[in-house]
Order: structure tokens, then sequence, then C-alpha cells
């Protein structure tokens, strides 16, 4: 679940050939693909130039609807409200099959709980989910957690509402590392309200019958590897979640859980994302089934 929209789909890099593909054509070359996503392509700006100035191609698809920018959203909430979790991965999903070969997929936040949906579907040849949201099951909810989501889950009328944060709000649950100046200026270019309707439904999965929007496959044998990417001061998707999340795993596909110490939850756009950045990309060419 996720307060705020701000980097909410996965990124995708293509970072090389699968083994079969390395044995008939030689080593991975640097035009593979690498494609990126936030809710906005915004979201994953300073990862896009990083990537691509690698020599990898990056693609950031915004969620259905984002056509425009966070300005635009904030001043016209309607294409947040009409999201759904389905209505995304399936958008997803359909830039990830036109691809000629299966990318690397990385997501934040929300994000991150697309990309083990996507993984769990088949595609990608390994994924990266970076203080990600929970899957259906995860059931640690950490104080910090709580505080951080009050804003929206305090009303249940907001399950029909996009609920935007105060730069307080903001603050506590996204920058909370950040100096002063660094974090009002991400509110001002990242924050749009969140929907309201999706973070109540990542709240109310564990305790529906049935399989819900972001049920996963636990014991999918044939799920790429997936690495979940922890901040040691997050509050929103404290490190005990990406913990747990990874412990629901039960199949023998590669899950590891890295954690970097003084990061908060706008981890991709803290001042040392770029060691991040760099060994999430090594971590994907390394175990890229």
């Amino acid at each position: 679940m996720a307060v705020s929209e701000v980097s909410g789909n996965p990124i995708v890099p293509r970072l090389g050939p699968t083994r079969r593909e390395r044995t008939r054509h030689g080593p991975p070359t640097r035009s593979s693909w690498c494609t990126a996503s936030g809710s906005l392509p915004r979201s994953w700006e300073h990862w896009i130039t990083h990537y691509e100035n690698r020599g990898y191609r990056v693609l950031a698809p915004g969620y259905p609807g984002f056509e425009v920018e966070v300005e635009g959203l904030r001043s016209d909430p309607q294409a947040i409200l009409d999201l759904t979790v389905p209505d995304i991965i399936a958008a997803l999903e359909g830039v990830v099959s036109g691809l000629d070969r299966p990318p690397v997929i990385i997501g934040h936040s929300a994000g991150g709980a697309f990309t083990q949906i996507l993984l769990d579907h088949g595609y990608g040849a390994a994924g990266a989910a970076i203080c990600s949201a929970p899957t259906e099951g995860v059931r640690v909810v950490p104080a910090s957690q709580v505080r951080s989501t009050f804003p929206v889950l305090k009303n249940p009328a907001n399950r029909k509402r996009a609920v935007g944060l105060t730069y307080e709000q903001w603050r506590y649950a996204f920058t909370n590392t950040f100096p002063e100046d660094e974090a009002r200026a991400a509110y001002e270019r990242y924050h749009v309200p969140a929907n309201g309707g999706i973070l109540w439904g990542s709240v109310l999965a564990n305790f529906q019958p049935g399989h819900q929007d972001t049920w996963v496959d636990y014991e999918n044998d044939k799920r790429a590897p997936l690495l979940f990417v922890s901040a040691s001061d997050d509050h929103i998707m404290p490190p005990a979640v990406q913990r747990s999340n990874a412990k629901h795993y039960k199949s023998d596909t590669v899950t590891e859980v890295r954690q970097y110490d003084g990061f908060c939850h706008l981890l991709p756009a803290q001042a040392g994302w770029q060691r991040v950045a760099d060994e999430v990309l090594e971590w994907a060419l390394a175990h890229a089934a």
C-alpha cells in the first residue's frame, strides 16, 4: 500500500539476454532494454538518466490515465480516482509483453507490490522491489506505517476519494531523513493525491475471502529472482514489512533482502541513490533468469 502514488509503477530495466541467448549470441550488450516506471515517469527521472548513461534503454510508463504531469493531477485528480490495481497490472503487462526480450522489473512502494505480481504472472528476467508495499498475506503493521497511512485510512469514505497529504504528513511518511530544503522540493515535484480505494483495498485484502488484487503465489517456482530493497529509516514501508514479505516466499527461486542504512521511503530520490541503483543493476545482471 502507498499513501501517495509518487513512485508507484515498476521500473523495468532489460539488462541482457537469457542464459540460452548468451550461449547463442555471446555476452550481454549495453543496448539491452531498461524499462523504468513510476506512477508518473518523473518519479524515476534520476534513475532513467543514470541507466541510459550506462547504455541501457529505459522505459517509464505511467499509470493508465496519467498522461499529464504532477501539476495536472493535483488540479484534476479524476484519473487517480479511476485507477484500479487490475487496470495498472494490465497496462504494465502490455508494455512488458511488447518487448523483444524479458526485462528486469524494478518497482518502488506500490510498484514493489506490482513488481511482485508481474513476476508471479511470468513476466521479467528478474525483479527488485524497493521499499515495497506488501502483497496479500503480509500482516506486519509497524506503528510508523499506521501513522503514515492514517490521513487516508482515518475515514472509510476516503475509499472513493483522492487524498492529498500536507507537507508535514508527506515529510514524515516519505522524506523524514531529507534535509528540510530537499524535502520541500521533493514535495513540490512529486506529491500527488493517493487513490484511497487502492490503499483501503490493500488493507482489507487480508480480511476478505478469496484472492484479492495484490495476491501472488508464494510457492511459484517459475517466478524470476526477486530482490527486496529495504530502507532502514522508512516510516511507511519499514524493514519489518520487507522482511516479512520476503519470508512469505516458499519457492526455491532466489529471493533476497538488502537493507540500506540512512535511507527513508523516497529512496530513489535521496542523496546516495546512485549506489542503490548500481547495486540493484549488478544484482539483476547476476541473477537474471
